[in-house]
């Protein structure tokens, strides 16, 4: 049963309706139905334009491939909208992801009318980079309370390596001597947390994962992620999968696991 406490109410609205697919769409370039087909296709070419919409009376009718095209009118090449590839201006970001895993493109419509691309790489945009990067940051600091709260006074450190730990507490002191007053948990990585939660039966139990290795493969995906996003890195080629699950489980990240404890949530 979804959870209904204001602050997950305001999540909800932060990354359903916070950005939409009009944040991220490009405006569909169209071309009347009786152009020359040719002089579509070298236009098409010039401007790196794989998709154009197509116009009658006023009115964007359908869609031309460049590819498709030869000799001829272009209303002898047009190609109809598929109804399951056309959103609205106001869908979620969420949506546009799920169903670019269907098609390269996206319409959108704008009044009622198409007047707007989504392709995936219009997923590389600040929106969806900002969208992605607060559910990643979401994620872990949900990891950071629930490690704290099933594991408290540092008894995770049995679930890492000597090396790992090690590693820490050199933070741990170097920022100290900064005058940073922080905790151990404060200066172990995103993956670290991962590998507790993976190690510790009760925590893992709290996961919709099925293996500890699911869950270390994940928390490696999800900072690879965030670095990436982190440094303005491509987000497409290597992170899609990550970009996906995070999509189809936008409900589970909002929520948070069972049993954490909600104060402050």
């Amino acid at each position: 049963m979804p959870i209904h406490t204001p602050a997950v109410q305001n999540l909800r609205r932060v990354f359903h309706e916070g950005f939409s697919a009009y944040d991220i769409s490009e405006p569909l370039v169209s071309f009347d139905a009786t152009s020359a087909a040719e002089s579509i296709r070298s236009l098409m070419k010039e401007h790196g334009y794989e998709v154009v919409g197509v116009r009658e009376e006023g009115v964007v009718i359908g869609y031309l491939n460049q590819s498709d095209l030869t000799d001829g009118p272009c209303a002898d090449f047009v190609q109809s909208f598929d109804d399951n590839y056309v959103i609205a201006e106001t869908d979620s970001l969420a949506d546009v992801v799920l169903k670019l895993q269907e098609t390269p493109r996206l319409f959108v419509s704008l009044l009622g009318r198409v007047g707007g691309i989504i392709t995936r790489s219009d997923l590389q945009k600040p929106p969806v980079r900002m969208w992605l990067f607060g559910m990643v940051t979401l994620i872990e600091m949900r990891c950071t309370r629930i490690i704290e709260q099933f594991c408290p006074d540092d008894r995770w450190q049995q679930f890492l390596s000597d090396g790992r730990v090690r590693k820490a507490r050199e933070l741990l002191a170097e920022r100290m001597r900064r005058n940073q007053h922080l905790d151990l948990m404060s200066c172990i990585q995103f993956s670290d947390k991962g590998q507790i939660i993976a190690r510790n039966a009760e925590l893992r139990e709290l996961t919709r994962f099925e293996s500890r290795r699911q869950i270390e493969q994940t928390f490696k995906a999800l900072e690879r992620l965030r670095n990436n996003l982190a440094h303005s890195q491509d987000i497409i080629t290597g992170d899609w999968e990550i970009i996906v699950q995070l999509s189809e489980n936008l409900e589970s990240v909002l929520e948070g696991p069972p049993g954490l404890s909600r104060a402050g949530k």
